[in-house]
């Protein structure tokens, strides 16, 4: 069984070799000495979400702290091209849904849409507090896929701002693919670049309710291609996933 992670924040690790002891503090100790009841001699790995990670053994626990040995370090380069999904709002947390999913397959950076046809709307306070649950619930699902990168969480997005997204992903010759229950062409025939490139795949997905002719029209303007999952009409909460799974393994990230 694969060593259980922890998280600490970004440069928090970067002192830190094979050889010396590390100290795990705050919530991230009390989850591990409380919670998992961790132990001396026990292997836990530590991760700063940006590609460091530690391989530990337990030296000693204290309340509210854990004294790690350090056995090795290792920084993992994040996959190429970088997978990005561009989620829809939607109500029931499906959208919460799809952003963990996502991030287990290995998903580098989600976007929040605000789609013309989703009922729930980010604004003022409300958008702050549920991209803040967004940020939490990619780095619950980073910790518990035992992953070194802790996926991005941008900004949301209209339909203005994200046609301007797709004209850059595609003039750096990147690829963006629009799900669409109509669309002609299957997501294996999808021109993505190649494993190991440069430049971002965008997998968008729409709301409950579909996206509608008019973002239909300007993405693809813009750049973007409509692509079919499969004979069968997924939720907003699995689009994503599937996609990107089948993506990840297409581009030999799996």
């Amino acid at each position: 069984m694969t060593a259980p992670v922890f998280l600490a924040d970004p440069g928090m690790l970067d002192a830190s070799s094979p050889g010396s002891r590390y100290v795990l503090e705050g919530q991230e100790a009390r989850h591990a000495g409380v919670v998992q009841r961790r132990r001396p001699g026990e292997r836990v790995d530590v991760v700063d979400g940006a590609g460091v990670r530690l391989r530990c053994e337990v030296a000693d626990v204290e309340p509210g702290r854990l004294h790690l040995d350090v056995l090795e370090r290792v920084e993992e380069r994040p996959g190429a091209p970088r997978l990005v999904l561009v989620q829809a709002l939607a109500k029931g947390d499906r959208d919460e849904m799809a952003i963990e999913a996502a991030t287990e397959v290995g998903v580098d950076e989600v976007v929040p849409w605000q789609a013309q046809r989703a009922v729930v709307v980010w604004r003022g306070e409300r958008a702050a507090r549920s991209r803040a649950k967004w940020c939490a619930t990619v780095r619950q699902a980073a910790k518990q896929s035992r992953r070194a990168h802790v996926p991005a969480v941008a900004e949301a997005l209209d339909l203005r701002g994200l046609v301007a997204r797709v004209e850059a992903v595609v003039a750096a010759g990147g690829a963006v693919v629009l799900l669409h229950e109509e669309a002609g062409t299957p997501l294996r025939d999808v021109r993505v670049p190649a494993a190991g490139s440069d430049g971002e795949v965008l997998v968008v997905v729409g709301p409950e309710g579909g996206v509608s002719d008019e973002e239909v029209a300007a993405l693809t303007a813009a750049g973007a291609v409509t692509a079919l999952l499969g004979p069968h009409v997924l939720r907003t909460s699995t689009a994503g996933p599937v996609a990107l799974a089948l993506l990840a393994e297409r581009l030999r990230r799996w």
